[in-house]
């Protein structure tokens, strides 16, 4: 879990069409109302990975939505402070502690920095997101769009010729290549694959 958990996205498909995009108890009380006559199957997407999850859509709406409320963290600004003490860390900056598993060498190095191990990792892992931060982007943007074409498009003519031109990073030619698919699954893969770069 992140430190600072980002609100979670949600996109559900019935057959090839999008039914709804958004957060997680949104998209459970559609899929929840739409469920009980389907016509085709709903498949429900995280966007952040592209892949399938399942929702525990028994009860009423409120159990449903107490149930996603355990799976899928609140976002940063809806969580309020708890009302009982919290462990180690600074809580109110989000600073949890956890166990880092070092050689003694590391440990060695860590501590002779200005500000000791704590300062010197943060600073180390600032350094590391923001020099390799737009890369880890595309990778995770680009693997959440296999995972949902995969699932949602790997029968479709052209599959595997889109999929290589996806890894290449050659925009032009896969947009081209899934032109003539569903609507819908086109432009969800589209959206995941390169919305950070439009």
């Amino acid at each position: 879990m992140a430190m600072i958990p980002m609100q979670k996205f949600f996109t559900a498909f019935q057959g090839q069409r999008r039914l709804v995009s958004g957060p997680a108890g949104e998209v459970a009380l559609v899929v929840k109302r739409v469920a009980s006559q389907p016509d085709e199957p709903i498949i429900i997407f995280e966007d952040a990975t592209g892949r399938s999850i399942d929702f525990d859509m028994r009860g009423g709406d409120r159990e449903v939505l107490a149930r996603l409320a355990k799976l899928v963290p609140p976002s940063a600004e809806a969580t309020e402070a708890p009302a009982e003490p919290r462990g180690r860390g600074r809580p109110k900056l989000g600073v949890v502690a956890r166990e880092v598993t070092l050689l003694p060498r590391h440990w060695e190095w860590l501590n002779a920095q200005a500000g000791g191990a704590s300062v010197a990792l943060r600073k180390l892992v600032d350094e590391a997101r923001r020099a390799s931060g737009d890369k880890d982007r595309e990778r995770q943007a680009r693997d959440a769009a296999y995972h949902f074409m995969s699932t949602m498009a790997g029968d479709l003519p052209q599959f595997e010729e889109a999929s290589r031109a996806l890894f290449a990073d050659d925009r032009r030619r896969f947009t081209g290549l899934i032109a003539d698919w569903p609507t819908d699954i086109r432009d969800h893969i589209v959206k995941l694959a390169y919305s950070d770069r439009a």
